[in-house]
């Protein structure tokens, strides 16, 4: 298994612009709970927390693709840089309203501005996808690596994001994630070696990425997936707090990135030969039906048992999201032009955006409304809302498919199990 992830890292490069990548994306996990932890102790309210988060993800939803645009017409570093400059700004702003109580707008004004934040993650793939574009094999553990990894910064993220806000001070989780956020990309960008090329704009024909029918699926199932994401993430905080252990949150967060984590480096060995499409509706439906233990932990348990329950039923939800993830931006580098890699990539963080900005506000309200258990509602009606999403566009995408590679038509139109890979 560990000779796969070996032989991607055999190019010069690789664990530099993947390890600095790294550490440029522990604010994606940090300065969302990082908000929640410091307003709801400086305020008292879960839904204003909930709603300046909730502000922040929609605004890198609607900006998010328009960086990583950017970034595929004039390079990494010269548009990451100017937008994480732009993002401290906007942090250091957020900082100081909340630390001086200034009036609420303020914080909504300075949470649009962290929305310029550039998107790491879909940089580091679009360099493993420079390197690996003809190399099925390589790319696909690639891919599952950086998933891996990116479960390894939702591990690290809120344990040190929460800690720090409730151990020290209440800002004290968001600043790390800021100084994070400026050391990564400056690390990262210095990395030129291994930059993908600039595509002129004369290579870009049809418009944006988004146009294409297959990735509206994607980031329609990801907003949905990304409700999960921002609903689990809140509630969870507001149900430890409810049992008296808020600080133990973060632990319960990090044991559901450590399910993803270990399903990822699994699913990374794997050579499967069933459709990529069918793997990844299958994992859209596996991600909904493990919302329901923890409903049920929590609608029934009490404690520090009820949080060590919910602990073991996000571990074995974790089990479904790397793999998901891994399918879908197998798909993104299938169904987009690779002059349009990033800007594909960055749609479905997007999608992702913009349901952590639906869930973590339907989850806060409903804490507020009903109470922290009924609050694990939200992410199984996501969940739901997700299958439908999939179930609904999977034609389109077995279509895109089978128009990038016509061999796969009949794979894809009566289920023959075949190597789907590039």
């Amino acid at each position: 298994m560990l000779s796969s992830y070996r032989r991607i890292f055999a190019s010069p490069g690789t664990v530099a612009f993947s390890s600095s990548g790294f550490i440029a994306r522990l604010p994606i996990s940090m300065a969302g709970i990082g908000i929640v932890t410091m307003l709801s102790q400086l305020t008292g309210s879960y839904g204003l927390a909930g709603a300046v988060q909730a502000t922040t993800a929609t605004a890198a939803g609607a900006l998010g693709p328009a960086v990583s645009w950017l970034v595929d017409r004039h390079g990494q570093r010269r548009v990451a840089l100017p937008a994480t400059a732009l993002t401290v700004a906007a942090a250091a702003g957020l900082l100081l309203s909340a630390h001086f109580h200034a009036p609420s707008w303020t914080l909504f004004l300075f949470a649009v501005g962290l929305g310029v934040m550039p998107s790491a993650g879909a940089m580091v793939r679009a360099r493993w996808a420079h390197l690996y574009r003809d190399d099925a094999a390589k790319l696909h553990t690639a891919y599952s690596f950086e998933a891996v990894v990116d479960e390894v910064c939702f591990i690290v993220g809120p344990i040190v994001a929460i800690g720090l806000a409730t151990n020290l001070f209440p800002e004290s989780g968001l600043l790390v994630a800021v100084i994070a956020l400026a050391v990564g990309i400056a690390l990262f960008t210095t990395q030129r070696d291994t930059e993908p090329p600039v595509h002129p704009a004369t290579a870009r024909t049809g418009g944006s990425a988004i146009l294409n029918g297959g990735l509206v699926v994607l980031v329609l199932t990801f907003i949905a997936t990304g409700a999960i994401f921002g609903s689990v993430e809140i509630v969870t905080v507001a149900f430890a707090d409810a049992q008296g252990h808020k600080g133990l949150s973060s632990v319960v967060l990090a044991v559901w990135a450590v399910g993803s984590g270990l399903a990822g480096i699994v699913y990374g060995a794997l050579r499967l030969k069933s459709p990529l499409s069918t793997r990844f509706f299958v994992g859209v439906v596996m991600m909904a039906l493990s919302m329901v233990p923890i409903l049920l932990v929590a609608s029934t348990m009490h404690g520090i048992g009820a949080l060590v329950a919910a602990g073991a039923a996000l571990l074995i939800a974790g089990l479904a999201i790397s793999p998901t993830l891994i399918s879908a931006m197998a798909l993104v580098e299938r169904l987009v032009p690779a002059a349009q890699l990033t800007e594909g990539m960055a749609w479905t963080t997007t999608g992702l955006a913009l349901g952590v900005a639906f869930g973590s506000s339907a989850g806060g309200w409903v804490v507020d409304a009903s109470g922290a258990a009924s609050g694990y509602w939200v992410p199984l009606a996501a969940g739901l809302l997700g299958v439908l999403a999939a179930l609904a566009g999977l034609g389109r995408l077995r279509a895109g498919l089978a128009a990038e590679q016509p061999s796969e038509v009949a794979a894809e139109g009566v289920g023959r199990p075949v190597d789907v890979e590039r």
